[in-house]
């Protein structure tokens, strides 16, 4: 928790590719999903951080902690088979969405209300950049689905705005101005 009156911790663009490369050498797929997500999609880092989402499968998951470990991040938060959430001694988090694949490639999320959220296969063929290093993360249609299913807040609304304006996809209730008719 931080203190009043101290600033956020940071998860620099050079973090997040040490975080990559890290699980790229323990062979470790990872997507990066959220607000880096939107920004690797976009190229660019759009606000600040201090945090980390990735997609992970849950088979992987002891692999991921020890490999974040030695970057200095220790298991926090174990809300399984959900997420869990590793934090660093400055505060930075890496927020982990964990997935079971299915034979077909799509990823299934097991939600704590037992219903489950299906991440396509199709999904997962997006690539971005992060401090110019291309990236893998989820694709646009998978980002903007992500981020329904609850009240947006201005920072949700500014990044899926942004994707639309970007890829030219139709903005999706609750991100436009009217309710939709008919």
């Amino acid at each position: 928790m931080r203190r009043q009156g101290t600033l956020a911790p940071m998860m620099t663009a050079a973090a997040v590719l040490d975080i990559l490369h890290a699980l790229q050498v323990a062979s470790v797929p990872a997507w990066v999903d959220g607000g880096w997500g939107v920004g690797a999609l976009l190229g660019i880092q759009r606000r600040a951080h201090d945090d980390l989402d990735l997609v992970v499968d849950i088979e992987q998951l002891e692999v991921v902690v020890q490999t974040l470990a030695a970057l200095g991040f220790e298991l926090d938060n174990d809300g399984r088979p959900t997420r869990v959430s590793l934090h660093a001694a400055d505060g930075r988090t890496v927020d982990l969405h964990l997935v079971s694949f299915t034979p077909e490639g799509d990823a299934i999320q097991q939600l704590q209300d037992g219903s489950t959220f299906c991440y396509r296969a199709s999904g997962f063929a997006g690539r971005g950049r992060i401090g110019g290093q291309p990236v893998p993360c989820l694709d646009v249609a998978v980002q903007v689905e992500c981020h329904l299913g609850y009240t947006p807040d201005a920072g949700d609304i500014a990044d899926v705005q942004a994707l639309a304006d970007r890829f030219g996809i139709a903005l999706p209730w609750p991100y436009f101005q009217s309710k939709p008719s008919g």
